[in-house]
């Protein structure tokens, strides 16, 4: 058996120049971290031979990978020839929160497959395999960077630069810095599940067609090089007002990224103490995060009582196989 656990992530500025649409023309960068929640993948020969089992949130017993319902389990099974096998999914977290769950799961899939062939890939290809399998086999209008994060963790930055080629920076701060800036970060579960392609399909054309909401995206770019240059001097602070600077810039691009309960519980957030926040994701739903000092956590708790409160931490790492064992006699 096969065991690899792969990270979420927390996009913190830059969401959208992933783009094609945006970083063919500007280039883009995303300041990005792996969550210490995790997809799981894990994968076994089955007992019988003709058969695929794959388990989700639905199981699939199939003869072939062709026959499977579900678009990447199929394409990634088909493209390594798997067959005799079972390979179950689960996750910390649900789908559909904001924090690139399908972009782990492929990354995970795809790491997975690469080990139980006997097979060692980088964390790059990884993450570039993972985008074309979901960018340009399956058609997602989503961009580069939860790709990128699942296959990566840790703190970068990620650079989308205009031939389509992505860089990977690790962000450099002393470790006292990096732990207080995961102690002064809290995240709320608003309930609502999204999905992020409709919001992401409009945010691309409206980018590529609108002056105006160019001109946000671009702003927000140069926040991220901000944060960047911020966070290398220790100025953890400045992670808050850069999320709140940057939120209000996203709200531009497409309908349907707030929601009046989600502009509610972020005013709350901010009358409590928080310094700024965003909302995870493409928008819709999903998690708030907030930068809050750690004196004010408290009453920024109290403020979002009606919403679930989720303890986290950043993964050091990223996608990784923790577990080899051996293959059953026969197989």
């Amino acid at each position: 058996m096969i065991i690899v656990r792969t990270p979420l992530r927390v996009s913190f500025c830059g969401g959208g120049s992933d783009l094609p649409a945006f970083y063919e023309k500007h280039g883009g960068a995303v300041l990005s971290a792996g969550l210490g929640r995790y997809v799981y993948l894990s994968i076994h020969p089955y007992f019988h031979a003709d058969r695929l089992v794959c388990k989700y949130s639905k199981t699939e017993i199939v003869a072939k990978a062709s026959k499977l319902k579900h678009p990447i389990f199929r394409v990634l099974l088909e493209r390594f020839g798997i067959n005799g096998a079972e390979i179950t999914s689960t996750a910390d977290v649900p789908a559909g929160t904001g924090l690139g769950s399908s972009s782990s799961f492929t990354v995970g899939l795809l790491h997975a497959l690469y080990a139980y062939t006997g097979k060692y890939v980088s964390r790059g290809r990884l993450a570039e395999e993972a985008c074309r399998t979901e960018i340009d086999t399956l058609g997602e209008p989503i961009g580069k960077q939860d790709q990128y994060a699942a296959a990566f963790g840790g703190l970068h930055v990620f650079r989308f630069r205009k031939d389509g080629l992505t860089e990977a920076e690790p962000v450099l701060l002393s470790s006292e810095a990096a732990a207080r800036m995961e102690r002064n970060l809290l995240m709320f579960y608003t309930g609502d599940l999204r999905s992020a392609s409709a919001i992401l399909a409009e945010q691309g054309k409206n980018v590529r067609e609108n002056a105006e909401k160019e001109k946000a995206q671009l702003a927000i770019l140069a926040m991220t090089d901000e944060l960047h240059r911020e966070l290398t001097r220790d100025n953890i602070d400045a992670l808050g007002p850069i999320l709140h600077a940057s939120w209000r810039e996203k709200r531009k691009l497409a309908s349907g990224i707030a929601t009046p309960p989600i502009d509610e519980a972020y005013e709350k957030a901010l009358s409590a103490g928080a310094t700024g926040g965003k909302l995870l994701g493409a928008g819709g739903g999903g998690f708030l995060l907030f930068y809050v000092p750690e004196h004010r956590h408290a009453d920024v708790k109290n403020a979002l009582s009606h919403l679930k409160h989720m303890e986290f931490g950043f993964s050091p790492g990223g996608s990784a196989v923790i577990h080899v064992g051996d293959k059953p006699k026969g197989h």
